[in-house]
C-alpha cells in the first residue's frame, strides 16, 4: 500500500509553491507526495492524513522565538510559514511512529525545537564552502558529496544525534535513534547526486512510514 508523504510549502506573494524535485523524489521513492500549504490551524488534519512528512528547504527563521536578535544578514522566512511549521513539528514530537525528513530550513526547525543552537551568518571561509555548491560530508548517515545552499547551520544539536558533519566541521545531519525515522540534513537530498545521500533519503523515508503504526 502505497504511503502519503506531506511536503510543506513556501509562500511566495499570491502562491505557495515548493521544488517539484520534491514531489519526485517521494515518489520515485514509492509515496504519494501531498503539498501542505501553511494554514495555521490545519496541522492535525495534516498528520490524520499523511503517513510521513518533508520538512522543505526555505528561507532563515526568525530568532526572537528564541530569546535571540535575528541577524541582519537574514532572509526571514514568512511568519505564517514559520508558525505553522513549528506548530506542525511540534504536534508530530509525540508521535514517534510518523518518519519526518527535514531539509536546510526544516533541519534548523528539528535542532531549534530540540534546544539546539543556530549559527546565523557562517564565517568566511566556511561559508563559501556552503554556497550553493558540492562538498564532502562523513558520519553516521554515510560519506559522499552533497549539494548545499545555506548561510546558516546549527553549532549544536540540542537533545538530537549529530548524524554528519562537513570537512570544515559543519553540522550536516541530525536525528533522533528512539524515533521510528526523523532525520534533518542542512544539504539538500532533492539535488544531491550521490543516491544513498540524495534520494536514498527520500526511499528511506518512505520505507519507515510503511513500517510504522500511521493512519
Amino acid at each position: 500500500m502505497t504511503r502519503i508523504i506531506g511536503i510543506t510549502s513556501d509562500l511566495h506573494e499570491t502562491r505557495h509553491r515548493v521544488s517539484v524535485a520534491y514531489a519526485n523524489a517521494v515518489l520515485k521513492g514509492g509515496g504519494t507526495p501531498i503539498i501542505l500549504p501553511p494554514l495555521i490551524g490545519e496541522e492535525l488534519k495534516y498528520i490524520s492524513i499523511c503517513d510521513g512528512f518533508v520538512f522543505s528547504g526555505g528561507d532563515d527563521p526568525n530568532m526572537e522565538r528564541w530569546g535571540v536578535s535575528t541577524h541582519p544578514s537574514a532572509t526571514v522566512v514568512r511568519k505564517q510559514r514559520q508558525e505553522f511549521e513549528l506548530s506542525l513539528l511540534e504536534k508530530l514530537q509525540p508521535l514517534p511512529e510518523v518518519p519526518v525528513l527535514g531539509v536546510c530550513l526544516g533541519m534548523q526547525w528539528m535542532g531549534l525545537i530540540a534546544g539546539g543552537i543556530l549559527d546565523q551568518d557562517l564565517s568566511s571561509p566556511i561559508a563559501e564552502n556552503h554556497a550553493d555548491t558540492e562538498h564532502a560530508i562523513e558520519g553516521t548517515i554515510g560519506s559522499g558529496l552533497v549539494h548545499s545552499h545555506h548561510h546558516q547551520a546549527m553549532t549544536t544539536s540540542g537533545n538530537l544525534m549529530v548524524a554528519a558533519r562537513a570537512e570544515d566541521g559543519v553540522i550536516e545531519a541530525i536525528q533522533d535513534e528512539s524515533r521510528n525515522w526523523y532525520v534533518g540534513v542542512q544539504w539538500h537530498p532533492e539535488r544531491t547526486t550521490d543516491e544513498v545521500l540524495g534520494q536514498g533519503l527520500f526511499d528511506q523515508l518512505v520505507a519507515a512510514a510503511r513500517s510504522g503504526v500511521t493512519t
